[in-house]
């Protein structure tokens, strides 16, 4: 497998594992947002949107504190286990997946919130659980959100960079993701490889945010 091959089908995978676990537990946290009231939920909000505003180098920053070897998290998972996350493909899954969720939290929330509250009562009122409510009355009609967020969300797990470099790094052939890639051609003056991929980048993205318009759309 070439070099740009190995990129892309890196990209890919990387952005599908992340869009999975960003849609379980973006959805999870939406509704939890959108159908609970409690104390520390504006500052649960606020702490889960931070990736949004933070330099990705800080993020990955945070990542290193959490789940570097010695991090909060690492050093009791490699004590026990031997294996440390950082410098592997799950490095960028975990980097793509922190700067992906609050695009679909944020959009899942506004669909579900935006749900009008009359068909919730109705529901209750004809002796639907509310476990039931959710999943056949809120979350069909939240579909159209549901799936732009994932869209959304794999779009940006696809692009990710800055978290990405500092937590999996730039080893060729293990975690060199196209915009990885690109940084690297660039960087050493490969502008035939670095303008293939960046146009390749460009057309995907520019692919996906047409699906998506057509499926919210629709």
């Amino acid at each position: 497998m070439s070099t740009t091959s190995f990129s892309v089908y890196l990209s890919f995978k990387v952005a599908l594992v992340a869009t999975s676990m960003v849609v379980l537990v973006g959805t999870a946290l939406a509704w939890l947002l959108a159908r609970r009231r409690f104390w520390g939920r504006t500052l649960l909000d606020v702490m889960l949107t931070l990736p949004l505003v933070l330099p990705p180098t800080v993020t990955g920053y945070y990542l290193i504190v959490l789940f570097g070897r010695n991090g909060a998290l690492g050093k009791p998972i490699y004590e026990l286990t031997g294996w440390t996350v950082m410098f592997t493909w799950w490095a960028a899954v975990l980097a793509s997946f922190i700067v992906a969720l609050p695009l679909m939290i944020k959009t899942a929330r506004a669909a579900m919130e935006a749900v009008d509250k009359r068909y919730l009562e109705a529901a209750t009122m004809l002796g639907y659980s509310e476990r039931e409510t959710t999943f056949r009355v809120l979350l069909p009609l939240s579909r159209r959100g549901l799936i732009a967020g994932a869209v959304l969300a794999f779009a940006r797990a696809l692009g990710e960079f800055g978290a990405t470099l500092m937590v999996a790094g730039n080893i060729p052939g293990k975690t060199d993701t196209v915009p990885i890639a690109i940084y690297s051609a660039a960087g050493s003056g490969d502008w035939s490889q670095a303008n293939t991929l960046v146009l390749l980048f460009t057309g995907l993205s520019a692919l996906i945010l047409y699906v998506t318009v057509k499926l919210v759309g629709r």
